[in-house]
């Protein structure tokens, strides 16, 4: 995959736009719920069953393959907002309006909100504990 290699360059579907982010990227490997997956405090993905279980969203670039619905989604990322918890953007390989519907309403709240893109969960893989650059436009490229 040419991902793999320093310099390369996906583009991401802008799903709630934002500023340029950079930071190393948690793809996870595994959906997720935010409700009782995700520590609203700390960042802390506490779900026992899920692989990545101890790591932490906060600052990171956070991949998504997918999510397991839950309405209280938006609610616990919208915590995570106002904690200074949140990740630094969110990579979804689909929209989940549930889970950005938390990241609308902080905007609305005046708080500073991460962006948010569509890149598919293939793409996702390469991107995993490397660190990365999204412009405002959705262009990802490996540092």
């Amino acid at each position: 995959m040419g991902l793999e290699m320093t310099g390369m360059e996906l583009k991401a579907e802008i799903l709630l736009p934002g500023h340029a982010v950079a930071g190393v990227c948690l793809a996870l490997t595994a959906p997720i719920s935010f409700w009782g997956g995700v520590d609203p405090a700390s960042g802390a993905i506490i779900d026992a069953r899920h692989p990545e279980r101890g790591r932490n969203v906060a600052g990171r670039i956070l991949a998504l393959p997918g999510t397991i619905g839950s309405s209280s989604a938006s609610a616990v990322l919208l915590e995570l907002v106002h904690a200074g918890r949140a990740p630094t953007a969110l990579l979804m390989d689909a929209p989940d309006a549930i889970l950005l519907l938390g990241l609308v309403v902080a905007r609305e709240m005046g708080w500073s909100t991460p962006p948010a893109f569509r890149l598919p969960a293939a793409d996702q893989k390469a991107l995993a504990d490397r660190r990365v650059a999204i412009s405002a436009q959705g262009v990802i490229s490996v540092e």
